[in-house]
């Protein structure tokens, strides 16, 4: 089936459409709906309306509440607690970023943590808000097991990604977003959709073996990058966005979670960091931009963000397609009746 093209405001109206549809209320549908069109605009297809049709199967099964009002709290002076009260994640995120900004301004590095929320998108759009506001920052979150430990066959962690965010003088902050798997679990699933074959040492199927099958890997279970230290960033991960705030860790999200396209209950911890407050001043920003500086004299040196700002620049005037399957699919999801 040929693709379907969509400007950003076409795609945004579909998105708050359907969540509404299925039991959001609009704080909920449009805080989902935005973290879906930066995936877009920034040509992360994987995080994208691609998303949608997993958020109305975890609003469906009710396991998430889509009209669900976070609750706020600072609990120390650098520490503030978000309960989404079993919300999609993202308007949990929305109001707890103030306060968290707000406390690193005052005590120099602070940390937000939430809880009972459900997150299935990308994880930069958090550091990013940040990094903007002028604070360095760091995100960790955890999910349903997907990836098993350095030298196991078992799902144990989360994809269990990690995001980083620097300000920079001139510009969008630097900022990455990675998984600890080999690839994460939003392009697998689009190569198992498009019948598109892995790489080799990305994943294993059920029953252990290595595959380059997408849909085996699917079944399966992914591997973490770099073996034991890919591993052990993985269980670090694990330790701060569950064991540390009280989070049901991956493996035990998977043992009371259906394993049917939805999100799982997983926590989030967020450190910002104001970095005048470490005793450089403002020389921080100087030094940092001579570091960027002299990594970008060797050639083929990139800085991260660099393929993401330029689909930022190219697809809020061109548009984007998903595939036409997909656009059906959605349409079905909102027409309920």
């Amino acid at each position: 089936m040929a693709g379907i093209h969509l400007t950003l405001e076409a795609a945004r109206g579909l998105s708050v459409s359907c969540l509404t549809a299925n039991g959001c209320d609009d704080d909920n549908a449009q805080a989902v709906t935005e973290v879906m069109i930066k995936a877009e605009r920034d040509g992360c297809t994987s995080h994208g309306i691609f998303r949608l049709p997993g958020y109305v199967k975890t609003l469906r099964c009710g396991r998430a509440d889509g009209k669900a009002v976070p609750v706020v709290e600072r609990i120390s002076p650098a520490v503030v607690r978000v309960d989404g009260q079993n919300c999609l994640a993202p308007l949990a995120l929305d109001r707890g970023r103030q306060p968290l900004i707000e406390a690193a301004r005052e005590t120099g590095i602070a940390a937000l943590s939430l809880v009972r929320i459900f997150h299935m998108a990308a994880l930069w759009p958090e550091v990013e808000a940040i990094a903007e506001d002028g604070l360095c920052a760091l995100a960790v979150t955890s999910s349903r097991a997907l990836v098993a430990p350095a030298g196991g066959t078992k799902a144990m962690f989360g994809t269990n990604p990690m995001a980083f965010g620097w300000p920079r003088r001139d510009g969008p902050p630097l900022v990455f977003d990675q998984a600890v798997s080999v690839m994460a679990r939003g392009e697998v699933m689009i190569a198992a959709r498009d019948g598109h074959a892995l790489p080799e040492g990305v994943a294993l199927d059920a029953d252990g073996n290595p595959t380059t099958d997408a849909q085996a890997a699917v079944d399966g279970v992914l591997l973490p990058f770099g073996g034991y230290k890919g591993s052990s960033i993985g269980m670090m991960i694990e330790l701060l966005a569950a064991g540390l705030i009280g989070e049901t860790f991956a493996y035990e999200t998977t043992a009371n979670t259906a394993d049917d396209g939805g999100a799982g209950r997983g926590g989030e911890v967020i450190i910002a960091i104001a970095p005048n407050r470490f005793g450089d001043g403002e020389g921080w920003l100087d030094h940092s931009e001579a570091f960027f500086a002299e990594m970008l004299k060797q050639d083929g040196v990139r800085l991260p963000g660099g393929r993401r700002h330029a689909e930022r620049a190219r697809i809020p005037k061109e548009g984007f397609h998903i595939p036409g399957s997909l656009h059906e699919k959605i349409l079905a999801l909102t027409n309920t009746e």
